[in-house]
């Protein structure tokens, strides 16, 4: 039994830590998951872009998916993607969402397609989107992954667009379908979301409040210009990348509890932020945000990187490895998918 699927990354346009409100919008970055069930024995995972990092998010969120939908299978998973791990952009969010769709593939569970927030129906095999969100939630809370659980960001990634949350009870207050570019400044550090301070961020709750009554009044773009300001300054993050980026962005963020910056807009304005972020380390991505969110897809595990483009596409295989390139005119730069 196999199973495929994808789920993009987020950025933040508010922080839940301060008072258990956030907001996250979904950018066009993914991470994908493979999983193999068997019809007993363990769970064995791999993260392909980190092969020493830590999996039991993944093997909690294959558990948890077979213990609700299936019969004690065991198996393995396997993800990759493009999401930097520890770098702001919701790669936990991320990978549990294509996690438990994958295993929802595996064990031929219908998934419905519809965003809106109704569980789903057990009698007939049927998954709510936010109910498949919930399981990655819920596992990312029992491995100690999130502080909140980050049903902000989870929500954002399984569903698309932009999404406000009730952190606390994995409630859904509102979601947008928002067409952004996005410029992405990530520097070499890494920072995890369980490593934040929980206190620094709490005494900026009045600001926070602020960018909450934004967001719900569907100001996104100026509730995460006063997040950035807000969780850089307690979480210890210059602000100086965020106010570059002001005069020429409809609004720019510390993503998460960080390091990554994320601006929003369009993109004929990007060019004086991207050439002061490229003076600074690390790496500056473009990109947009995402409406379509996770989903289960079909054929074998797709990778991908990005290569200076030659003329056209092309689909090749050699030695059973399929390639397809895909062509990012903007960007003067090539997407390139392998198969295995």
């Amino acid at each position: 039994m196999d199973g495929v699927a994808a789920a993009p990354g987020a950025g933040t346009v508010l922080n839940a830590l301060a008072t258990g409100t956030g907001s996250a919008f979904a950018i066009d970055l993914e991470t994908r998951a493979e999983v193999h069930l068997e019809p007993d024995g363990d769970i064995e995972a791999t993260i392909a872009d980190a092969p020493e990092a830590d999996t039991a998010l993944i093997e909690q969120c294959v558990s948890l998916t077979i213990e609700r939908y299936g019969a004690g299978e065991g198996g393995r998973v396997r993800t990759a993607g493009e999401i930097p791990i520890a770098g702001g952009l919701k790669s936990s969010s991320a990978a549990a969402n294509a996690t438990v769709l994958a295993t929802l593939d595996a064990l031929d569970v219908t998934l419905e397609q519809s965003a809106d927030d109704t569980l789903g129906d057990e009698s007939s095999a049927n998954v709510s989107r936010l109910d498949a969100c919930r399981l990655g939630v819920k596992a990312a809370r029992e491995t100690g992954v999130t502080v909140t659980g980050a049903f902000d960001d989870a929500s954002a990634s399984m569903l698309g667009g932009v999404t406000v949350t009730h952190n606390d009870d994995d409630r859904l207050v509102s979601r947008d379908s928002l067409e952004w570019d996005v410029l992405v400044w990530t520097p070499p550090e890494r920072a995890y979301s369980a490593d934040a301070d929980v206190e620094e961020c709490a005494a900026v709750a009045p600001v926070a409040e602020v960018a909450a009554k934004l967001a719900r009044q569907g100001e996104y773009g100026s509730a995460m210009t006063v997040n950035g300001l807000a969780f850089s300054a307690a979480l210890g993050f210059s602000a100086d990348p965020a106010v570059e980026a002001m005069p020429h962005t409809a609004g720019v963020s510390l993503s998460g509890t960080g390091p990554s910056v994320v601006a929003v807009g369009d993109r004929e304005n990007f060019t004086q932020v991207r050439d002061d972020w490229e003076d600074r380390p690390g790496t500056v991505r473009l990109t947009t945000t995402n409406t379509e969110g996770a989903r289960i897809t079909s054929g074998g595990l797709w990778f991908s990187c990005w290569r200076i483009p030659a003329s056209g596409s092309a689909c090749t295989s050699q030695s059973g490895v399929w390639m397809i390139t895909q062509a990012a005119p903007s960007s003067g730069r090539e997407m390139l998918y392998f198969r295995w």
